[in-house]
C-alpha cells in the first residue's frame, strides 16, 4: 500500500508534467495571438466599415435612432467618416501611434453609444451592435502584434 505522501506527491509530478508538456513556445503563443488578433480585427473591420455606410447612407432606422438619442444628424456624417479613417489606421501597417489613437476613437464612440442607448432606455436589441463593436475592440486591441504597439 502506498502512503498517502507518495500518492500526493506522484499525482503533483504527472499534473507538473502534463503542464510542462502542454505548454506552448513564445512562436506557438505569437502564432495564436496573431491569428486571434486578425480574425477579431477583420470583424471589427467589417462592423465599423457596416455602421460607418449605414450612417453616411442616413438610413431611416438610422436617423430615427440619432433623433431619439437627442444627436444632430450632421454627428452620423462625422462619425461614419472617423470609422472610415480609423478602419484604415487600424489595417495599414505601421503608425502605431496612428493605431492607438483609432482604437480609443472606437472605444469612446462604442461606449458612448451604449451609455446613450442606455440613458434613452433603448433595449438590449438596441445595445447590442455598439457592445459587440466594443467587445471586438478591446479584443482586437489586446491581441495585436508587437510591430503594431507602441515601443
Amino acid at each position: 500500500m502506498k502512503s498517502t505522501f507518495h500518492t500526493s506527491f506522484l499525482e503533483k509530478e504527472l499534473t507538473i508534467n502534463y503542464i510542462l508538456s502542454t505548454m506552448k513556445t513564445p512562436t506557438q503563443i505569437r502564432k495564436r495571438n496573431t491569428i486571434i488578433y486578425w480574425i477579431f480585427t477583420a470583424w471589427l473591420s467589417l462592423g465599423m466599415l457596416s455602421t460607418a455606410a449605414v450612417q453616411l447612407l442616413k438610413n431611416k432606422d438610422e436617423v430615427e435612432n440619432f433623433i431619439h438619442l437627442g444627436y444632430p444628424l450632421y454627428l452620423m456624417t462625422l462619425i461614419g467618416i472617423w470609422k472610415i479613417l480609423g478602419v484604415t489606421a487600424i489595417l495599414i501597417p505601421k503608425r502605431p501611434l496612428l493605431k492607438e489613437w483609432a482604437y480609443a476613437g472606437f472605444f469612446f464612440v462604442m461606449s458612448g453609444a451604449i451609455i446613450s442607448h442606455l440613458a434613452s432606455d433603448h433595449n438590449f436589441s438596441k445595445i447590442f451592435a455598439s457592445l459587440l463593436l466594443l467587445v471586438l475592440t478591446i479584443i482586437s486591441w489586446y491581441f495585436r502584434p508587437a510591430e503594431r504597439k507602441m515601443m
